[in-house]
């Protein structure tokens, strides 16, 4: 059987390619020790009972130091919680570190302009670290289509100086 020289090359390039992108995933796994998401590393939770028991039971903020807020939310159809019935008010230039789980379907969760994009999985907690550098209002939108009332899916992050904070509203540890 004949085969045709560019058919050699094209098959030849193709080859390369796949051992490159296979070299590419045992490097990542093996010397720079990247892992899968999942059961094995990270954070769980049991999706029925999320709502009554553990942190997430009463998400929002709390306050872990003068410069560090962590805040357990839930992304479920079709609300964040908290953060879609009314703002979730943070302050600025301080540390957030974001908790967030579903107890329903899979959700997404990106704040427009900020960087902050993550899928959150029922079953396995999302956590994230970020500044709001300045004091202004974000959008939070779901990119991840969740049933019929998806684009409903959309909530405030209201940042606001530190010294406007207001410190009562902080859910106790």
């Amino acid at each position: 059987m004949h085969v045709h020289r560019f058919e050699k090359l094209w098959i030849g390039l193709s080859l390369l390619l796949i051992a490159a992108f296979i070299g590419i995933v045992l490097f990542g796994f093996t010397v720079m020790n990247l892992k899968v998401p999942g059961v094995e590393t990270g954070e769980t939770v049991d999706p029925a009972t999320v709502l009554s028991e553990g942190p997430f039971a009463k998400p929002g903020v709390r306050k872990i130091s003068d410069d560090h807020y962590e805040v357990y939310m839930l992304a479920q159809q079709f609300l964040f919680r908290p953060g879609s019935t009314r703002p979730l008010t943070l302050p600025a230039d301080t540390k957030i570190t974001f908790h967030m789980t579903s107890p329903d379907v899979m959700h997404g969760f990106e704040v427009p302009g900020s960087g902050l994009n993550s899928t959150v999985i029922p079953g396995q907690v999302a956590t994230f670290t970020t500044r709001f550098p300045e004091a202004k209002s974000y959008g939070i939108i779901c990119h991840q289509y969740c049933g019929s009332a998806h684009h409903n899916m959309q909530g405030e992050i209201k940042v606001v100086p530190p010294s406007e904070f207001d410190e009562s509203n902080l859910i106790s540890q």
